[in-house]
C-alpha cells in the first residue's frame, strides 16, 4: 500500500495550554476522518508549532487520542519575519490505497492562508 504525507495546519487565537491542545485534536480528527485513515494506517507524525507558542506540546494533543505506538515527533517551526503567528502544523506520514492526488490535506482558521491553493472558495480545504 502506498505511504503519503498528510499536511494540516490550524492558526490559534491565543497561547492557552488547553486551547493549543483542543485545537491541535480538531486539526488531526479533521485530517484523519477527511481521508478516512484511522490509526492502524498512521506510520508517524510530525507536529510543529511556531516561536510563540510555548504552553504545550502538540504531539501531546495527539498522544492523548490513544496514539500510544505511532512515533510522534514535535519541532519548532522557523521563526521567519512576517510569517503567520500562533501556528500549529502537522505532518503525518499513512498508508492508503488513495491516490496522491485524491489525499485531503486540512488548513483551519488562519492557516487557510497558508495553502489557498489548497483550500476551497467556500473555505474547506480540498
Amino acid at each position: 500500500m502506498p505511504m503519503w504525507a498528510l499536511r494540516g495546519a490550524v492558526q490559534l487565537d491565543t497561547d492557552d495550554k488547553q486551547h493549543l491542545l483542543d485545537r491541535s485534536q480538531e486539526l488531526f480528527t479533521i485530517m484523519l476522518n477527511s481521508n478516512a485513515i484511522g490509526p492502524q494506517d498512521l506510520v508517524s507524525v510530525i507536529c510543529t508549532a511556531t516561536a510563540d507558542l510555548r504552553s504545550a506540546f502538540p504531539a501531546a494533543a495527539l498522544r492523548t487520542m490513544g496514539l500510544e505506538d505511532v512515533p510522534l515527533m514535535c519541532a519548532q517551526e522557523l521563526d521567519i519575519e512576517g510569517a503567520l503567528p500562533r501556528v500549529v502544523r502537522i505532518m503525518a506520514h499513512v498508508e492508503t490505497a488513495q491516490a496522491r492526488p485524491e489525499v485531503r490535506h486540512v488548513y483551519l482558521g488562519g492557516a487557510a492562508a497558508l495553502r489557498r491553493d489548497l483550500v476551497s472558495q467556500s473555505g474547506e480545504s480540498l
